[in-house]
């Protein structure tokens, strides 16, 4: 168990949580929650991307303060590094590792209280890829009369649990922003029904496929496989193009390219959608 001591602490050895409240050493994430356990009511929930954290989810950018729900009546401190939400009733929870925290979905609406689009539906993708979650329980709270239903709702339509990273995500929004078809997680096959490759989305109706490349792939080993993946998908009559995040975030090479493939008008429509999303968005900063 970790030791949590509350008040002033001289010495080394000591790190703060909040002030006034401190655990011996460097606390794991974990450690810190349950520090903070000993301010707060009973009835305390961790919930929003607190809970998303602990659950490993994909987080937007930017640090946050820990996030707990209480019910209305229940008095609680007011400290630099917490956020508290007063609730009519308090969130379904259940235990991780011993600390309360909101479930999965509610976890999500409470979330969707504060996320743009573009925040929101990675978030979503990972719960559903982890399988925390289902679209219906999803759904289910989404009817809710709760601050968050209504952009959970919104997004519902644009979320896929196929999804197998963040940016794979971003990416397929994107399309959809761009009014593109695309099938995620594409299993790709030779004439004779073997394996070729699994490609992160499928343009549909075409023979592109478009993946997120992140910094990985410029590790030699990686980059060398991936040579070796891009020339066996030619050979079997499929253009792989990959993205980066500066090209995914502004929007136009990726849009001007599908135009191109779909043979079809450039529309500045689609453009401003996209970085509207963008310019909501935590990612903005990644430009």
């Amino acid at each position: 168990m970790d030791e949590v001591v509350q008040g002033y602490r001289r010495g080394a050895g000591w790190t703060s949580v909040g002030y006034g409240l401190h655990v011996r050493g460097t606390p794991s994430f974990e450690a810190t929650l349950r520090a903070w356990q000993a301010v707060l009511p009973p009835g305390a929930v961790f919930t929003h991307l607190t809970a998303a954290r602990l659950r490993g989810w994909w987080l937007p950018a930017g640090a946050t303060p820990v996030q707990v729900a209480v019910a209305e009546t229940d008095r609680h401190p007011q400290r630099r590094g917490l956020t508290v939400v007063r609730l009519a009733e308090p969130p379904a929870l259940e235990r991780l590792g011993g600390l309360p925290v909101a479930t999965a979905a509610e976890t999500v609406l409470a979330a969707a209280r504060d996320l743009a689009v573009l925040d929101l539906v990675p978030l979503a993708d990972s719960a559903l890829h982890l399988g925390h979650c289902t679209r219906d329980e999803l759904a289910e709270v989404a009817r809710k009369r709760r601050r968050g239903a209504p952009r959970l709702r919104q997004v519902l339509p644009l979320l896929d649990s196929r999804s197998e990273s963040p940016w794979e995500s971003i990416l397929r929004l994107l399309h959809h922003a761009a009014d593109v078809e695309v099938e995620p997680q594409r299993r790709i096959e030779d004439d004779a029904g073997r394996f070729v490759a699994r490609a992160d989305l499928w343009v549909v109706g075409t023979r592109r496929l478009h993946e997120y490349d992140g910094e990985v792939h410029r590790d030699r080993d990686t980059h060398r496989a991936d040579l070796a993946r891009d020339r066996e998908l030619v050979e079997h009559g499929w253009q792989r193009l990959g993205w980066t995040a500066t090209e995914v975030l502004q929007g136009g090479p990726v849009l001007t390219s599908l135009d191109a493939l779909l043979d079809r008008t450039w529309s500045s429509s689609r453009l401003a959608r996209w970085r509207s999303w963008v310019a909501a968005s935590s990612w903005r900063t990644n430009r």
